[in-house]
C-alpha cells in the first residue's frame, strides 16, 4: 500500500500540517489548524480523508515545549500512529531543500520528509513516554524548589546572626515538631531580635 508521512509543526496556538508520499508527492499542502475542538476535528477529518485512499499513515511531531501533547493524544485516541521525535534530530536532518528559510510551512514539509526517510525507525508514542516526560518536569520543579528553599534559609540564618548573635548555635539539628514546623524558624518568628528576649524578665 501507499505510505503517507504527515509532518506537524506545533506552536502555541496552532499547528501547521503537511503530508508527503514517496517520489516527492505532496499529499497535503501545508495548512494551519487551531488547537481548539474545531481545529482538531478539522485535522482528524483531513487525515481520515487520506486514510480513505487506503494509505498507511504515520504522523511525526517534534518534541519541543509542551504544546504537542494535547495534539498527539487526540490523534492517538483517534487511532493514528503518532511518533514524537527529538527536535534536534529533525533540525540536523538535511532534506536537500535549497530553501534556507525557516517558515512553519517549510518546517511541516521537512518533518513529513523526515517521516518518509526514517519510516521504519519511527517509534510509536506511548503512555510510558508521557509518564517519563511528566517525571522530568516534576523533578526539575522539585530541584528548583529545594534550591530556592536552601537559598532563603541561608539568607534568613545570616540575618538572624546579625539581629540575634549566637542564636544559630541553639539549633544544630533541624528538629521538627508534630505539626512539621522547623524549630528554629518558629524561634525566628517569635524572637527575631535579641531584645525580644532581653526585654523579658529573668
Amino acid at each position: 500500500g501507499v505510505i503517507t508521512a504527515v509532518g506537524i509543526d506545533v506552536s502555541k496556538y496552532k499547528s501547521t500540517v503537511a503530508a508527503r508520499r514517496p517520489g516527492g508527492e505532496v499529499a497535503l499542502l501545508p495548512f494551519d489548524v487551531g488547537h481548539d475542538v474545531t481545529g482538531i476535528k478539522n485535522l482528524l477529518e483531513k487525515l481520515q480523508g487520506l486514510d480513505d485512499e487506503g494509505s498507511e499513515i504515520r504522523i511525526v511531531m517534534e518534541h519541543t515545549g509542551m504544546y504537542w501533547r494535547p495534539v498527539a493524544l487526540a490523534l492517538q485516541q483517534a487511532g493514528f500512529f503518532v511518533s514524537v521525535v527529538n527536535a534536534i534530530l529533525i533540525h540536523n536532518f538535511s532534506d536537500n531543500s535549497l530553501r534556507k528559510v525557516k517558515t512553519d510551512k517549510a518546517d511541516a514539509l521537512k518533518i513529513a520528509n523526515y517521516g518518509l526517510t526514517f519510516w521504519m525507525d519511527l517509534r510509536e508514542y506511548s503512555a510510558e513516554d508521557e509518564t517519563r516526560q511528566m517525571l522530568k518536569i516534576q523533578n526539575r520543579l522539585y530541584e528548583r524548589t529545594t534550591t530556592t528553599g536552601t537559598m532563603l534559609r541561608n539568607g534568613l540564618i545570616s540575618l538572624l546572626d546579625q539581629t540575634f548573635p549566637g542564636a544559630n548555635k541553639l539549633f544544630l539539628n533541624e528538629g521538627r515538631n508534630s505539626k512539621g514546623h522547623v524549630k528554629w524558624v518558629d524561634f525566628v518568628i517569635r524572637f527575631w531580635h535579641k531584645e525580644c528576649v532581653a526585654a523579658l524578665s529573668l
